[in-house]
């Protein structure tokens, strides 16, 4: 089965083909040649994951899933959430969102914080299906390890000494946050037979 994930992310796609069955066929937006910014427009993980799905499907009628990920920290009213990957401005940049982050909780004994992704699926134009994976945490003062991306460096999963940044990408897919909604992604789409 061939399955699009609406995605420009090396990263992502990388650690989902890891975790696909070998019968589904992940390929890119690049291989179905979408190559205009796919918008995210909506306040929520939900809704924008539902719009990237929707506006592939509409467009190539391929059966497709986009995902969308936030990082929400308790102390700061669960920012950055939905707006993870600009948190610090429009170029996307990484670094300057930790920075931001480690700057706003510099003074924050709370360190709380939780991974959340959100996968909408469209196989057909009958029906889309949500899948939530979450990870609680903490944020780290500093960053530690070189693994991984996004906020990997900053954050460390309840129960663990080592941030995702610290982890192998096997260790990190075991109990990630997208780990566990592409498990429960994989595991709907392996029921269909497909």
């Amino acid at each position: 089965m061939k399955l699009v994930f609406a995605t420009n992310n090396q990263h992502k796609m990388n650690e989902l083909k890891r975790m696909l069955d070998e019968k589904i066929e992940l390929v890119g937006l690049k291989e179905i040649g979408c190559v205009e910014e796919i918008p995210e427009n909506q306040d929520t993980l939900e809704g924008n994951a539902s719009e990237k799905s929707h506006y592939i499907f509409d467009r190539y009628q391929e059966a497709c899933f986009a995902d969308d990920t936030g990082l929400e920290i308790e102390a700061l009213d669960n920012e950055p959430g939905v707006y993870s990957a600009r948190y610090a401005g429009e170029e996307k940049d990484a670094e300057s969102n930790m920075k931001k982050v480690l700057l706003k909780m510099a003074k924050i004994k709370n360190r709380k914080a939780r991974f959340r992704t959100v996968i909408s699926l469209i196989l057909d134009d009958q029906q889309e299906i949500l899948f939530e994976g979450v990870v609680e945490g903490k944020i780290l003062e500093e960053k530690h390890g070189d693994e991984g991306f996004g906020y990997d460096p900053i954050f460390q999963p309840d129960g663990y000494e080592e941030s995702f940044a610290e982890m192998s990408m096997e260790e990190k897919n075991k109990i990630s946050h997208r780990g566990r909604a592409v498990r429960k992604l994989v595991e709907y789409l392996n029921q269909l037979n497909v």
